[in-house]
């Protein structure tokens, strides 16, 4: 099993910056890939942006130039940085790691707003 705890959530005002950090415990070995989801009010969740075993990456349309993705293997911990933030992107931001099944954690709120 995974254990994924999020935090770097918060209020930003538009224009602004949010680090996110996801810290991965448990059989992280198995991992094939990590990322970031998102779930607005009344609209499904989305993948943002994704980070492979090989350290590929890939993005939504909507948060490239903007948003990356990394990660610190020392620390077993994925980070998102996201730049230029806009209201649209005001969401609970799940992270989740693959195995042979889908693992979350519990969100952290975005919220960008003046």
């Amino acid at each position: 099993q995974v254990q994924l705890v999020e935090s770097g959530g918060g209020l930003v005002q538009p224009g602004g910056s949010l680090r996110l950090s996801c810290a991965a415990s448990g059989t992280i070995f198995r991992i094939s890939a990590m990322g970031w989801y998102r779930q607005a009010p009344g609209k499904e969740r989305e993948l943002v942006a994704r980070i492979i075993s090989t350290g590929s990456t890939n993005y939504a349309d909507s948060v490239k130039g903007r948003f990356t993705i990394s990660r610190d293997n020392a620390k077993n911990t994925v980070y998102l940085q996201m730049n230029s933030l806009k209201p649209e992107d005001t969401a609970v931001y799940y992270c989740n790691a693959k195995l042979s099944i889908d693992y979350w954690g519990k969100g952290t709120l975005v919220t960008v707003s003046s």
